[in-house]
């Protein structure tokens, strides 16, 4: 009997290290509640995926499953390079059950994807273009140089589903009024899911009571396709409107040169104030 249970137990952890299991604790919590309608299947990638099938670890811990994935290949739908260990979902062919349509390698999306905003004219919708054009010609280059300044804007997808806004730039009051320019509002963020294969971001709008506690008001969920996951770069699409993104790695070097800028322009705001 014991003997029997040994074997059972190395059994157990072979198993393990093939799928990279060890791996689980860092990735998206896989006993989240389902969303209502996604068929996906998640699990661990394992040991044996290649260019035409994906070997998955169920998330009930079955028995690993493998499904063809040539067809999905070659359309561009295996979204993330596939390592072992990693958490993946599965959209399976409605006709053939051992054939993907899709497969997602979640834990190669979780991070921080940043894209580039600039600021427009404060106003500037009242303006025609002509107009607008002929403002920015008579500001000075010095002007120009101080306020139209690129910002990063985007999410950090972590762990637990949770998500964070990415872009914030702490900017005086007083100088954002005098400013010419204006930059897009910065949605906040505050969680995420998959959905038969689709990334679904939530946010809304947050409240500060006197005490500092928040709450988010108005929340909503946006639904995206993933066109193209990489290592560093991730195309997202909804509504006819597709927008690009670039990986960041460390969250503190987000809009560094804006925060240098934002930071200069209150020093000489107080200078000038103590000289007046």
């Amino acid at each position: 009997m014991k003997v029997r249970n040994l074997l059972l137990l190395f059994g157990v952890m072979l198993l393990i290290a093939a799928c990279g299991s060890d791996k689980a604790s860092t990735t998206s919590n896989p006993t989240a509640p389902r969303l209502k309608g996604d068929l996906t299947v998640y699990g661990l990638a394992c040991d044996g995926c290649s260019d035409s099938v994906v070997v998955l670890l169920p998330e009930d811990d079955s028995d690993p499953v493998t499904f063809d994935i040539i067809e999905a290949k070659r359309m561009g739908h295996v979204l993330g390079k596939l390592q072992v260990g990693d958490r993946i979902g599965v959209v399976l062919n409605k006709k053939n059950r051992r054939k993907a349509d899709l497969v997602v390698d979640i834990d190669r999306l979780m991070g921080i994807w940043c894209y580039i905003v600039m600021p427009t004219l404060r106003d500037a919708q009242g303006l025609s273009k002509s107009q607008q054009l002929s403002m920015m010609k008579s500001m000075p280059d010095s002007v120009k140089e101080m306020y139209f300044i690129p910002r990063e804007y985007g999410f950090y997808l972590k762990p637990e589903w949770e998500a964070q806004s990415v872009g914030y730039v702490q900017e005086a009051n007083s100088l954002a009024e005098e400013s010419p320019v204006v930059y897009p509002p910065l949605g906040y963020f505050t969680g995420w899911r998959m959905w038969n294969g689709k990334l679904i971001i939530m946010s809304g709008t947050p409240h500060f009571s006197a005490d500092g506690k928040m709450k988010v008001t108005d929340q909503r969920s946006d639904t995206c396709d993933i066109d193209y996951l990489g290592a560093d770069s991730l195309v997202l699409s909804s509504d006819g409107e597709s927008r690009s993104y670039y990986r960041k790695t460390d969250i503190n070097d987000v809009n560094a040169r804006a925060k240098a800028i934002e930071r200069m322009r209150s020093k000489q705001a107080l200078e000038q104030t103590k000289a007046e």
